[in-house]
């Protein structure tokens, strides 16, 4: 059972490095439609920048997804080498890794939302100008559509299926 609680924590690394890939692919074109949008809208493109928003690679957008893909190999690893602390680990892990999932969709159910707010915070007159659902929608169409309409879905499919797999796994043995 723990082979198939690896398994399960190696695809689920996978799916967690899919984020900065496809932000590193894609992210140039997100940010240069997001400055064509803000031109538009008569607001410098630089302004982004300034208050450091970002549609590359970038900060958060790695770093994060790799820490929770080095927990899942860890954990994956361990559990492969039949190790106590395999089963341990998973357990803290696969709670992280559900709750880091969550926290993404809400982020991203709620991103007009909060970027709005964090403008505002920011007391940013020409942040204040901005059409945020407009520049979002426009950075968000210039990824490819099997990014957004699959590739996501299949991430949070293999993110939450596989820690049930996992959690199985880990009560049945």
């Amino acid at each position: 059972m723990f082979t198939l609680a690896a398994i399960a924590q190696i695809l689920i690394a996978l799916a967690f490095v899919s984020i900065p890939l496809v932000r590193h692919r894609f992210g140039g074109d997100a940010a240069a439609a997001a400055d064509r949008e803000l031109t538009r809208q008569g607001v410098r493109p630089a302004v982004l920048a300034e208050n450091g928003l970002r549609f590359d690679a970038g900060g958060h957008e790695t770093w994060a997804p790799v820490s929770f893909a080095a927990l899942m190999l860890i954990a994956a690893a361990l559990n492969l080498a039949g190790s106590e602390w395999g089963q341990t680990l998973s357990w803290i892990f696969q709670a992280i890794i559900l709750l880091a999932n969550a926290l993404i969709i809400y982020s991203n159910l709620t991103a007009v939302q909060s970027v709005t707010a964090a403008f505002a915070k920011k007391g940013d007159p020409e942040l204040a100008r901005i059409d945020v659902r407009g520049f979002l929608d426009a950075a968000e169409n210039a990824f490819p559509r099997w990014v957004m309409k699959h590739l996501t879905y299949a991430r949070h499919a293999v993110v939450f299926g596989g820690s049930l797999l996992v959690l199985i796994a880990l009560i049945t043995a």
